[in-house]
């Protein structure tokens, strides 16, 4: 095979192509044979002749022929002969490839489509000049098992493609394959390899665009326009701005499912605000609404740490959480140092939570098995919350006391104590005999010297005020003036 350098034709010819391939095609009707002859040794010709337009012609018209005969076993043989040709020219073989991709569609059968894409991946193994179409066969193979219910094997055959190393795809076919990809694996429960494929996607393709106004669209138009027309053949083909909302739909549609999966609440969250970010969803209330609830249930779910407390007060500055009153008002309560009883919480939420998709108050109340376990850790995150509170007004209270604000009974206040305690979200230490919990964080040398250190400057600072207040007030007696015998004189 060639290296695929076009050279100028040693002969052209165009015009004999003109006359023998009609020829060809016609006498194929009333004997293949002879006409697969005639064509095989004009097609030896015109390849030893580097005449890419005529080679190319005679490869489309050889498979058209077997094509149109309905002999779909001599079509495989005759592309596996032909791409195996000396010299055979690779931007021919590109076009046969092509041209038979467009017969799978013709195929009677499944076991002759199948056939005939096998023929093809054959035929494009290892050749980087037709690895866009050997990923496409891919995926039509691949859905084709997907179809037939072999959900393992349609993975398997998709997966083994790196599409993101293809120079020669275009950027949303790359990240429709690789979505395709993840899809597969999320549906036979390889999580792990569908996190791994995600991540080839880069999230800066799917940023929103600020919107243009009309003079800029109008220069760029006729920068565009200029572009065009000083372009040479050999350049690359200029940008195109595409509209990408229904693959960032797509992916972040996948990265949730897998957020879910692992109780990766925060992650979810974040997945969560970048689809409300998009102008499709912006403007369909259908989508905003759900997708505004989800951000706060998903916020107020993640364990507490610097990053949530931020994420969670942004949120909550969201004017559109208006549209979504209970929900935010239960947001608010998280925002807020006061305590939340988790018996109220569950009276004035609960119904409404237990409505949408992510909660259920009971096992089995819904298709997903983890909805119950949610409503759980809600109620979990509430009382970590009243935790914090308590930690923040008290550095010693009772355990009867403590119980009774937090609603629990001793061994449950003691194991979320330990879980905080463990986390570092609060220091707290029990003492048992004593039944009394103490939340003061013992100071260490250098703390006490510097709060000495500290406390000690302020007293020196308030002397040194008061020094220069009696100062004042003695000068300011010394220039009053003062009565004496009915006469006004001055204090010397």
């Amino acid at each position: 095979m060639s290296d695929g350098q076009i050279f100028k034709p040693d002969k052209d010819f165009s015009k004999e192509a003109d006359t023998l391939v009609p020829e060809a095609l016609e006498l194929a009707k009333r004997g293949l044979s002879a006409a697969l002859e005639k064509l095989s040794a004009f097609e030896k010709q015109t390849r030893q002749a580097s005449d890419l337009a005529s080679t190319s012609r005679t490869l489309v018209a050889i498979v058209t022929a077997c094509k149109d005969a309905g002999d779909w076993s001599l079509l495989n043989e005759q592309v596996l002969l032909l791409s195996k040709k000396h010299g055979q020219l690779k931007q021919a073989t590109t076009k046969m490839v092509q041209v038979v991709m467009s017969f799978l569609d013709d195929a009677p059968d499944v076991e002759t489509r199948l056939s005939v894409i096998e023929t093809l991946r054959t035929v494009t193994e290892g050749k980087i000049f037709v690895e866009v179409e050997r990923a496409r066969i891919t995926k039509r193979l691949s859905n084709i098992k997907k179809s037939q219910g072999d959900k393992k094997a349609a993975a398997e055959i998709l997966c083994e493609l790196q599409v993101e190393t293809f120079g020669s795809m275009e950027r949303r076919e790359k990240t429709d394959f690789i979505l395709d990809q993840v899809a597969l694996c999320i549906e036979i429960g390889d999580y792990t390899q569908a996190a791994i494929l995600s991540r080839k996607i880069g999230t800066k393709y799917f940023a929103r665009k600020p919107k243009k106004i009309a003079v800029e669209r109008a220069r760029e138009e006729k920068e565009r326009e200029e572009k065009r027309k000083n372009r040479s053949a050999d350049d690359p083909p200029l940008p195109v701005e595409e509209d990408v909302t229904d693959l960032k739909l797509r992916y972040y549609e996948q990265q949730i499912t897998l957020a879910r999966l692992d109780d990766k609440y925060l992650d979810a969250c974040k997945n969560y605000r970048q689809v409300l970010d998009t102008e499709a969803v912006e403007e369909n209330p259908e989508m905003l609404l759900p997708t505004l609830q989800r951000v706060i249930y998903f916020a107020i779910l993640a364990p507490y740490d610097n990053e949530q407390s931020d994420l969670l007060h942004r949120i909550h500055q969201d004017t559109r959480n208006s549209r979504v009153p209970l929900d935010a008002q239960l947001l608010r309560l998280f925002t807020i140092p006061e305590l939340m009883r988790w018996p109220e919480v569950a009276r004035q939420f609960g119904p409404h939570l237990c409505g949408t998709d992510v909660f259920d108050a009971e096992t089995g109340q819904s298709e997903d098995a983890k909805a119950n376990q949610r409503w759980t850790d809600l109620r979990k995150r509430v009382i970590e919350h009243n935790v914090r509170v308590v930690a923040k007004y008290y550095t010693r209270i009772q355990m009867g006391r403590l119980t009774q604000l937090l609603d629990l009974d001793e061994d449950e206040t003691e194991k979320y104590i330990s879980e905080l305690v463990t986390a570092k979200t609060v220091y707290a230490k029990i003492d048992r005999p004593a039944r009394v919990v103490s939340f003061a964080k013992p100071k260490d040398a250098d703390d006490v010297l510097n709060e000495w250190s500290g406390k000690m400057k302020s007293l020196l600072g308030l002397l040194e005020r008061i020094d220069h207040l009696i100062n004042r007030e003695e000068m300011m007696n010394r220039i009053l003036p003062v009565e004496r015998g009915g006469k006004t004189s001055t204090v010397h």
